[in-house]
């Protein structure tokens, strides 16, 4: 089986002169291996052939056979590291916590221990007729939630 961290090692050597940043590597049973880049703008699919191609001149499929799979992080998919929390910092994203409940809010903060979202809920003042919107700041450690994404909304 292919060590992942080879692959890894392959993978960062290759962005240390990109913009763009690892999300994560996966050897999975049959040596199939799956590379997820990210970037703060875009992934062009130019650099997804070139490092596709790096890892492949690193690699010997004579030793070792392998199918080899280099993408991007997809817009609806759920973040995996740190720097996809923070580069959608005042974003509006979707949170399942492994409590089961969903929410909707802006992303606010993020550091290594936990993540900030606001929520816009409605209240019904002591005295008042009617609810009234409010936003509260929701701290979540990352071990408390099954996934976070960014929300696509279409008005």
């Amino acid at each position: 089986m292919i060590d992942k961290g080879i692959v890894t090692q392959l993978v960062e050597d290759f962005l240390k002169t990109s913009s763009s940043y690892l999300v994560q590597v996966e050897v999975r049973p049959g040596n199939s291996i799956v590379v997820e880049i990210d970037n703060d703008e875009a992934v062009s699919i130019e650099e997804c052939v070139k490092l596709n191609r790096f890892i492949e001149s690193s690699l010997d499929r004579e030793e070792e056979d392998y199918e080899l799979e280099v993408g991007s992080s997809g817009l609806s998919s759920p973040f995996k590291i740190l720097k996809q929390y923070q580069k959608n910092i005042g974003n509006e994203v979707e949170i399942l916590t492994k409590g089961g409940q969903k929410l909707h809010g802006v992303l606010k903060a993020a550091d290594e221990e936990r993540f900030i979202v606001t929520i816009v809920k409605k209240v019904k003042p002591e005295g008042a007729k009617r609810k009234i919107e409010v936003e509260e700041d929701l701290p979540f450690t990352y071990e408390e939630i099954k996934y976070t994404k960014y929300l696509i909304r279409f008005k």
